[in-house]
């Protein structure tokens, strides 16, 4: 789901406790209405936006009543910071997903068998919660650190509207992409747009070219 659509629809505070309501059981409009306190057409209202976003579903009882609950997992990511602000959305990767190759800077300790008694169960639930929290602390940690470094970073390249690229160039040639192709490649731009940088931050003192291959300045 685009993550500017999933804002816009969790912008909506009764929206996020429908959300949050489901997330403990399923309910029927009749509950919502009341744990909101809002007339039941308003409920529909948001329901139906949530069930055409795909966020939520129905099923009907024995009794002919509707239960809504949330129809599958996803994760909104925010970021606002000085230097740019994001939005994105992803779903859970799969559980076989090869964690080591994936993450190189992150160390994830994957049980090789996971098993399926009661007490096994509820021993990994306990671990990856307190994995969450870790991570949870981790990225802010880094949040934190990429904004000091790109406060360093503008400090030599001199603050203007193109530092955050600059400092993403020289990110790239620090790393090892050494020609204008390789590093437009690693910021995702056109390679005359990477030289062009380049040779501004020659000007600058901050990298230098020899042949064909650029060089960040000690």
């Amino acid at each position: 789901m685009d993550s500017a659509v999933l804002l816009d629809l969790l912008g909506n505070e009764n929206r996020r406790r429908i959300l949050r309501l489901l997330a403990h059981k399923p309910c029927y409009v009749t509950e919502i209405s009341e744990y909101l306190g809002v007339s039941p057409k308003a409920v529909i209202d948001h329901l139906r936006k949530l069930e055409e976003a795909g966020l939520v579903e129905s099923r009907t009882d024995d009794q002919r009543r509707k239960y809504f609950h949330i129809s599958r997992d996803i994760r909104l990511e925010v970021n606002v910071s000085r230097y740019g602000f994001g939005a994105k959305s992803a779903y859970p990767a799969s559980p076989s997903l090869d964690m080591s190759g994936r993450c190189p800077h992150v160390s994830i300790d994957v049980p090789s068998e996971n098993g399926d008694s009661l007490a096994s169960l509820a021993s990994e639930l306990a671990r990856l919660e307190d994995l969450e929290n870790e991570l949870s602390l981790a990225q802010r940690y880094v949040h934190g650190r990429l904004t000091d470094v790109l406060d360093r970073l503008n400090e030599r390249i001199g603050a203007n509207s193109d530092s955050r690229f600059y400092a993403e160039v020289l990110a790239a040639v620090a790393t090892g992409k050494r020609t204008p192709e390789g590093i437009a490649g690693e910021v995702d731009t056109a390679a005359d747009d990477v030289e062009r940088a380049l040779h501004a931050l020659a000007e600058r003192g901050l990298a230098e070219q020899h042949g064909d291959e650029w060089h960040v300045v000690e």
